[in-house]
């Protein structure tokens, strides 16, 4: 006889039947669960249904058994705040809610302060989380302030920008993978900001489902608002005796009392609570007594509704109770924006020493005007009643000794975790982050030491946890709030660094440091001012695509030498940074260094022991031997500036140019050698790094071309995909790294004999250069792929042109071998009458690269009928782990076509055309 049959039943149902299993009637089901008793019914009758059993008593014998193993957890959900209290009432919500939550992607509970909106939306999330494959999450923003919403899901998620992404595209990027219940609680204060942060989430991220909290609805598309109102009479009355209990008063009181108790606060929650927890002492008559006092109202209390009245009247009142030290605590507590341990609470609140204040913040936890968290040592004030004591701190003739202490204390606070950023720091700075950013927005108007510490203590803190646009500017301000122009110089020095790896126009990297180099002279340090200089020069010729300054050489000249009458030579810092410019500058165009300068600038810096300066040196060392053709000595150049990588420092932003371009030379003299599983380590690599970032247009513009040239052709196809969509989001921002993935993703397709999908990814490739004034025949990368498709598809109807363009002016060096050798070969193929001349032609250029001589080498077997030659080649094509060209090889082969095709089936490759 055949079981009960296996079904999924939801985490409420599981309750349900565990409580069956324990024969309690559908009455005690429901007290216990807070729940109607129609809808234990409901449940009831589910159960039934999937099990598919006749009868109560058959679903009590499927309950677990005491002692059995107990069921996989649910899914988590990150963030969710800690509840040691039981949740009361609220039946009629949660089920309304849970029903709309299945008809609409983004709900919205809408009602006044302490009605239990917040407490409502984490039972509901811990309760729905099952629905959601991955979970949920929960987001606070109460200590959010504008701007910052992004930021706040994104610590929630765990996320972290790739310096070229917005934070938002970091958000959705990861949002829409997933299907999860994001929660944003207290939205009020930040009802434009939540809305907009929506209305990019909810189309982007088609898992995601938003439930919000906010006193006001966002006003977004497509929102579904539910209303939270007061308790009904008996939950009112239910929680009060929970909360009292709690307390330690004798319950149940005379339910008459209490009912007019609740009733006079309108049966909110939070007022409730705040009143229970002086039911010890006064009992309910009392606390009616209390209550009647019209001293309890606050002033401007006509301005709010009712509930708003009877909120603010048990809070006041609930304040007047307290002892005067317990008064100044309270008040000066709500500075701060988030959570606070007790020696903040000692330094900012000046409540005297830790014990002191350990008691007195102990005796505003039993009176429930302060929470403690999760973590024991870390305690926070409610949304609404931070408001209410801040409303206090405002009147206080003290209020500007606290915020001093305030600004004090974070200034104190972030420079201590900027000088441990070898250690254990990120939890800590996540814990404080909102009131390090609160106490610089805080600040008196004027320069002053504490908010230029902290200025530049968030620049480096924010930079080493990823947010390089909140570095950037949390540098430019610290250069404000210097107080001398030496050290606005050196704030403006690492704002250029963060706005040289992020996503900021070249001029303003440029004009940076420009601004830097002037206050630098103004405060009469010349080597400063020569570094800055000298970086302006050194930047504009080696990093010309990322800089497009269209500075002038005579300008550009003048600079280098303004650097050189105001350092000091003899400092080797100095000298290296100067020797560097001048190697790069004496060049005759961008990327094309004076080769003797560069052996002077590698040599000279050496000698600074600074590891960027040697990495420098190394690198236009190394582009002088790319230029003259020395591909194995640019290869060994690369791989010493490689092992430089674990000295340079990853959390200090003037490492993070060097630590990119290390990376992308590695891939480009790899590429340039034809080293292709070389390339491809070193393209995942900075696919993995947490500065560049698996969605930088650096990082998957490198790892597409590798990914296709080792034969992952499926993989190459869908990072291209994200790359365009990613790009599309930001604007297409000009990008040669895009346009060199859209090419070989061109590439692939055309190997795969996808022709519908051809003229797709053709517009794609076009579309990177429109606007810019390159034109595609100038791009390696793009002439390259358009002759190998011409030349796998046997597509011969514009090869004249094709070969023509494939020895061409290439700027740029990475992909030329390459273009060349296929245009010789494209040229056999085609049959050409020069053939013979253009294949010649390209074995006397690019000898360097071993993908290109094997290529080379097939074409001449071609050329000739030597099939023994074109087999010749397999072995070079399996060495360098070129899988897409061994099978093209084997296809050429007569007598070994079914090795060939099944070659070509396992790459998901189409047999090449003859």
């Amino acid at each position: 006889m055949s079981g009960p049959r296996q079904t999924q039943v939801s985490a409420r149902e599981a309750e349900v039947l565990a409580l069956l299993g324990e024969h309690h009637t559908n009455a005690e089901i429901a007290a216990r669960l807070f729940i109607s008793v129609r809808t234990v019914e409901s449940h009831v009758s589910s159960l039934l249904r999937k099990h598919g059993v006749p009868d109560r008593r058959a679903l009590s014998a499927l309950a677990t058994p005491a002692g059995a193993a107990p069921p996989a957890a649910p899914p988590r959900v990150t963030g969710l705040p800690s509840t040691a209290s039981s949740f009361v009432g609220r039946g009629p919500e949660r089920e309304q809610v849970a029903a709309v939550l299945t008809q609409a992607r983004l709900v919205t509970l809408v009602g006044p302060g302490g009605v239990g909106k917040t407490r409502l939306a984490t039972a509901l999330a811990a309760e729905l989380a099952p629905r959601f494959r991955d979970g949920g999450a929960f987001v606070d923003l109460v200590p959010v302030r504008s701007g910052y919403v992004v930021p706040a899901v994104a610590a929630t998620l765990g996320v972290t920008p790739a310096p070229s992404q917005p934070l938002l595209g970091a958000v959705t990027a990861e949002l829409g993978t997933r299907r999860l219940l994001l929660v944003i609680d207290n939205c009020e204060h930040l009802l434009d900001a939540a809305a907009a942060f929506v209305a990019e989430v909810l189309p982007a991220c088609p898992g995601v489902t938003v439930l919000a909290t906010s006193r006001e609805q966002l006003g977004a598309a497509d929102e579904r608002v539910v209303r939270i109102g007061p308790l009904s009479d008996s939950a009112g009355r239910t929680l009060f005796d929970d909360r009292a209990r709690a307390a330690g008063a004798d319950v149940p009181g005379d339910p008459a009392l209490v009912g007019e108790l609740c009733g006079r606060l309108d049966n909110v929650p939070l007022a409730i609570e705040l009143a229970a927890a002086r039911s010890a002492s006064l009992g309910p008559a009392g606390l009616l007594t209390a209550l009647a006092d019209p001293l309890r109202a606050l002033a401007g209390a006509r301005r709010a509704d009712a509930r708003h009245r009877s909120l603010r009247a048990v809070l006041s009142w609930s304040y007047d109770l307290l002892q005067p030290a317990e008064q100044t605590l309270f008040r000066r507590l709500s500075v701060f924006a988030g959570g606070f341990d007790l020696a903040a609470t000692a330094r900012v609140c000046g409540a005297g020493d830790l014990a002191e204040s350990a008691d007195l913040l102990g005796r505003l936890v039993d009176k429930s005007l302060v929470i403690r968290e999760r973590d024991a040592h870390r305690w926070r004030l409610l949304g609404t009643v931070r408001a209410f004591a801040r409303e206090q701190l405002d009147a206080d003739p003290a209020r500007g000794d606290v915020a001093d202490r305030y600004l004090e204390w974070a200034a104190l606070v972030a420079t201590d975790l900027a000088g441990r950023l070898d250690g254990r720091w990120r939890d800590d700075y996540d814990l404080v982050a909102d009131d390090l950013r609160a106490a610089l927005l805080g600040r008196a108007p004027g320069r002053d030491p504490a908010s230029h510490r902290l200025a530049r203590a968030l620049g480096r803190l924010t930079y080493a946890r990823r947010f390089l646009a909140e570095s950037l500017d949390y540098y430019r301000q610290a250069a404000v709030l210097a107080g001398d122009p030496a050290e606005a110089a050196r704030d403006l020095r690492s704002a250029a660094d963060c706005a040289l790896i992020g996503t900021e126009p070249g001029t303003r990297v440029l004009n940076l440091l420009l601004a830097a180099a002037d206050q630098a002279g103004g405060a009469g340090d010349g080597n400063a001012e020569a570094l800055a200089l000298a970086r302006v020069v050194e930047l504009v010729y080696r990093f010309d695509g990322r800089i497009a300054a269209g500075v002038s050489r005579e300008r550009l000249a003048g600079l280098l030498e303004r650097a050189r009458a105001a350092g000091d030579a003899a400092d080797p810092v100095v000298a290296a940074a100067i020797a560097i410019a001048a190697a790069w500058h004496a060049g005759a165009q961008p990327y094309d260094p004076d080769p003797a300068l560069a052996e002077d600038a590698d040599r000279i810096a050496r000698r600074s022991g600074d590891p960027v300066l040697v990495s420098a040196g190394l690198d236009v060392l190394g582009t002088a031997a790319t230029q003259a053709g020395r591909a194995a000595q640019a290869r060994r150049i690369g791989e010493q500036r490689l092992a430089l990588l674990d000295s340079l420092d990853r959390t200090d932003p003037r490492t993070a140019p060097e630590i990119s371009d290390v990376l992308l030379v590695a891939a480009t003299v790899a590429l340039r050698a034809g080293d292709l599983p070389g390339a491809l380590r070193v393209a995942r690599r900075m696919d993995r790094d947490d500065l560049l970032g698996d969605r930088s247009y650096r990082s998957i513009g490198t790892v597409v071309p590798a990914l296709v040239l080792n034969g992952e052709l499926d993989e190459a196809l869908e990072r291209a995909e994200t790359l365009w969509d990613g790009w599309r989001r930001n604007g297409r921002p000009p990008s040669g790294d895009v346009a060199s993935a859209m090419a070989f993703a061109l590439l692939a397709s055309g190997l795969r004999g996808d022709r519908a999908s051809l003229p797709c990814w053709r517009h794609r490739l076009s579309r990177c250069t429109s606007g810019t004034g390159v034109d595609l025949s100038s791009l390696a990368s793009a002439v390259f792929a358009a002759g190998r498709v011409a030349l796998h598809l046997a597509d011969f109807t514009d090869a004249a042109r094709l070969v023509e363009q494939s020895f061409g002016e290439f700027p740029n060096f990475r992909y030329d071998t390459y273009a060349r050798a296929t245009g010789a070969e494209l040229a056999v193929a085609a049959g050409l009458p020069d053939a013979a001349g253009w294949l010649a032609a390209a074995e006397r250029s690019t000898a360097d690269n071993a993908w290109a001589a094997a290529c080379l080498a097939r074409a001449r077997g071609r050329l000739t009928g030597d099939a023994d030659a074109i087999a010749a080649t397999l072995t070079r094509w399996e060495r360098l782990g070129a899988r897409t060209e061994y099978a093209c090889t084997l296809a050429l082969l007569p007598g070994r076509e079914a090795e060939a095709r099944a070659e070509l089936t396992a790459l998901g490759m189409a047999t090449p055309r003859r």
